[in-house]
């Protein structure tokens, strides 16, 4: 079989379809929305190239105009994708119009076929071009190197593609599947190669999400979705080293819930969780959004309150001790009450553990003098 453009295109549909076929099966079935979105994206590129060679031959204003719509989805899926990854991305409304736009004019225009050329190539590499920028600037942490090659794979693609517009609407050479044209085999070799570095880029990803999500889970209590003890330790240590080096005020406090041993016994195991689980998501209500909240263990609390001195931990146990007794009788049945103590980072100290023990000793004592309110470390 001769080395031509359609042969080229022929093994870039067929990897395309075994890469979609794959995925699946190596991602297995709980995998997040990005992924899907990976899948879906891998999936509409096979079918875009497939249904332009067939259009060589069959039904070609409806295949190619498929084609399109198929390739520009593609690009769409790829684009949210990136935005689960990387966070909210630029232009996604530009983006979303060019989309619907693309395969819209190329069957309007199907009768002449410098336009129809020229318009399918110019918004496709525009569109390339969008999601090849939004794998800059994430929202949150993201490995520069995956977005790197995803990005200079993407613009080769665009390149080429703009490429072939170029040719198709101000030259009588109109690339065509027949036609062996060099821009079309150099653009077939750099699509295939793009696809097979992309999808490496794609898969980086998708373990660096993965890896992410391990790392949440090993610092997050499963009962009550707060962090566990070692991550608020990682956490905390790192929250204080930044107030001590600027000398921001923290306030530490402890909370243990009142007789929860007399709750399990009395309503039941399930009705304790119960309380845990509510008694998590008030005081994470009640503090704001850069505060730090644990649970250390068992029915034993940790907050953790940057550029706040005492005023701030006394109004947040009035707010959280007010909420927690309208909330518990309706939503559990019985009252729910905590002993708190607190502490105020002191000039010089940078050891979380030292902090945490001094807001200790100052919960032992408002439970030593009966419980039900807060008290604070001298």
């Amino acid at each position: 079989m001769p080395l031509d453009f359609l042969t080229l295109m022929t093994v870039m549909a067929a990897n395309l379809f075994m890469i979609s076929a794959a995925l699946p099966l190596i991602m297995g079935r709980d995998v997040s929305r990005a992924a899907r979105n990976m899948q879906a994206s891998m999936l509409l590129q096979a079918v875009a190239w497939s249904t332009i060679i067939a259009s060589a031959t069959l039904w070609d204003q409806a295949l190619s105009t498929l084609s399109i719509a198929c390739n520009a989805a593609a690009q769409w899926m790829l684009y949210r994708a990136l935005e689960e990854w990387l966070g909210p991305r630029p232009l996604r409304r530009v983006l979303l119009v060019l989309v619907i736009a693309a395969p819209l004019g190329y069957t309007l225009g199907f009768g002449h076929y410098a336009w129809r050329v020229g318009w399918a190539n110019f918004l496709m590499a525009t569109i390339l071009c969008i999601v090849a920028r939004a794998t800059l600037a994430p929202v949150v942490e993201a490995n520069l190197r995956w977005r790197s090659l995803l990005m200079g794979c993407l613009l080769t693609s665009a390149a080429f593609t703009l490429a072939r517009g170029m040719l198709g609407a101000f030259t009588d050479q109109y690339p065509s599947f027949r036609t062996p044209h060099p821009v079309n085999l150099a653009a077939a070799v750099a699509t295939n190669v793009s696809l097979v570095l992309g999808t490496v880029a794609l898969l980086v990803a998708w373990r660096s999400e993965a890896e992410h999500k391990l790392r949440t889970l090993a610092m997050t209590d499963g009962l009550t979705g707060v962090l566990n003890r070692r991550g608020f330790t990682t956490q905390g240590s790192s929250l204080l080293a930044h107030a001590a080096r600027h000398q921001l005020p923290m306030t530490a406090m402890m909370l243990d819930l009142d007789h929860f041993k007399q709750v399990n016994d009395t309503h039941g195991h399930e009705a304790g969780d119960r309380a845990l689980q509510l008694f998590a998501r008030l005081l994470g209500d009640t503090c704001r959004s850069g505060d730090l909240v644990g649970r250390l263990g068992g029915e034993e609390f940790g907050v953790l309150l940057l550029h706040n001195s005492a005023p701030a931990g006394l109004a947040l146990d009035r707010r959280l001790r007010r909420r927690l007794h309208a909330v518990s009788v309706a939503e559990l049945g019985f009252a729910l009450d905590y002993s708190a103590g607190m502490a105020v980072l002191q000039p010089g100290e940078a050891d979380l553990a030292e902090l945490m023990a001094r807001a200790d000793g100052a919960l032992y004592a408002a439970k030593t003098a009966g419980r039900g309110r807060l008290v604070a470390a001298e």
